[in-house]
């Protein structure tokens, strides 16, 4: 019997328009009601999972770049994830909801008391994917934007605030008792007065303490700023990796320091690696799939350029595609992970730009280890393994439509459930207690 794992979903598209570019889109689901999200969301608790990270990006990006984002609803349109949670919560009663927030658009008493108010609402359910992307600082005021490790500092400072207002109420404020006709000791409730760099607001907040513990904390950067972030901070690191032994150990080895370093106990993060699968039916099937990829036609790399451009804010489709991609184009706002993950292992200096998408549109065998392609029995070995390595889980990247869904979930769940790998219920006490239960 294998080690059990958690399991999560990231909604890569984030509350946009699912379905769009793909023959699915035909199923009519509306990607702006929540019957769609609902669905899934109660076939990923029937799965067993722990949690759905929902992807968020307030801004269409650049007005430069606005085209690119939108033409093929890459980077927009997207609605408010925050606004979409409780539907959600009321769809489940198990499955964690994890929206992406920016620090930049919420004020921490307003964030603090409507955190705090869907926290009650789901049971203790909510999580947060707290991200400190600029490239949205102009729609929040004239301020210049932060460098990377000031939005960190802003983020460290939002957060803490937060927190401070959320424990404002002390063990015996609240005392809620008919008979003594008593409901709060206000003389208990501490006056916070925060004066900081980013940001100045006073408390106690006006928002009931929590019984199973504050919103579980995501966040997903990879820079040693990032990482030390989620060392003092996450209850999950949404981790970015090659997935060989090597690369996973070395990856676990920083984030557990990092939480050393900031006092608290490795095992208080969980580390979930994303990984987009493309599950089929056979493995002749998969090697026919990985062959098709292996010499992509014009269109398809025109395809991954057009994406790539949304990604990173930049008009690659405007380059020359023979000549070596000069670093120069892209501007400060974008990371400079998202950039290693376009160059990959290539020389960028002398790598012509259409090899490195033509890179991204081929893909690989699970089997080998050389991608993504595979049966569910293959995908499930690769999952078996990594928790071999002592993996804490992995999070699943695609869109949330019931198709997509089904099409990856519905062989795959037995199988990791035979082989003990993923859970058959869940503990009481909402998503905190149920990541911590192995």
């Amino acid at each position: 019997m294998s080690r059990p794992q958690h399991f999560g979903w990231f909604l890569a598209r984030g509350f946009g328009p699912h379905g769009w570019g793909h023959p699915y889109l035909d199923w009519n689901y509306r990607w702006t009601e929540p019957a769609l999200y609902q669905e899934s969301v109660r076939t990923l608790e029937q799965a067993g999972f722990d949690l759905l990270i929902i992807e968020d990006a307030p801004s269409l990006g650049s007005p430069a770049t606005i085209d690119l984002r939108v033409r093929q609803a890459f980077g927009g349109p997207k609605h408010d994830p925050l606004l979409l949670a409780p539907y959600l919560f009321a769809a489940t009663q198990h499955l964690g909801i994890v929206p992406t927030v920016n620090p930049a658009a919420y004020l921490p008493y307003t964030a603090a008391r409507q955190f705090a108010t869907l926290q009650h609402l789901s049971g203790h359910r909510l999580g947060l994917n707290v991200v400190t992307d600029t490239g949205s600082a102009r729609h929040f005021g004239t301020a210049p934007p932060p460098d990377h490790d000031g939005a960190y500092d802003r983020a460290e400072e939002w957060l803490a605030g937060i927190k401070a207002l959320w424990n404002s109420w002390p063990e015996g404020a609240l005392i809620a008792d008919p008979a003594r006709g008593r409901y709060a000791d206000g003389t208990l409730l501490g006056h916070v007065q925060h004066r900081g760099d980013y940001y100045g607001f006073d408390g106690p907040l006006n928002a009931l303490p929590f019984t199973d513990g504050e919103p579980v904390i995501v966040s997903p950067g990879g820079s040693g700023r990032g990482l030390g972030f989620a060392g003092a901070n996450s209850g999950v690191q949404l981790a970015l990796a090659p997935l060989d032994r090597e690369s996973i150990s070395a990856y676990r080895a920083k984030i557990h320091a990092a939480a050393v370093e900031a006092g608290r106990a490795p095992d208080d993060i969980k580390i979930l690696f994303a990984i987009q699968p493309v599950i089929v039916s056979s493995a002749e099937e998969a090697d026919r799939v990985v062959a098709a990829s292996r010499d992509p036609d014009d269109a398809a790399i025109a395809y991954i350029a057009e994406k790539q451009s949304s990604d990173l804010e930049t008009d690659l489709t405007a380059l020359d595609l023979d000549a070596p991609l000069d670093l120069s184009v892209f501007g400060g706002h974008v990371s400079q992970g998202s950039i290693a993950r376009l160059v990959g292992k290539h020389d960028v200096t002398t790598t012509p730009l259409s090899t490195l998408l033509a890179a991204h549109a081929r893909l690989g065998r699970i089997s080998d280890r050389t991608g993504f392609v595979g049966t569910a029995g293959e995908f499930a070995d690769l999952i078996e393994e990594l928790g071999d390595w002592g993996n804490d889980g992995v999070l699943i990247w695609g869109d949330l439509h019931p198709v997509t869904v089904h099409r990856i979930l519905d062989e795959l769940v037995p199988i990791l459930r035979r082989r003990g790998i993923l859970r058959s219920d869940y503990v009481t006490g909402g998503l905190r207690a149920n990541l911590q239960a192995f």
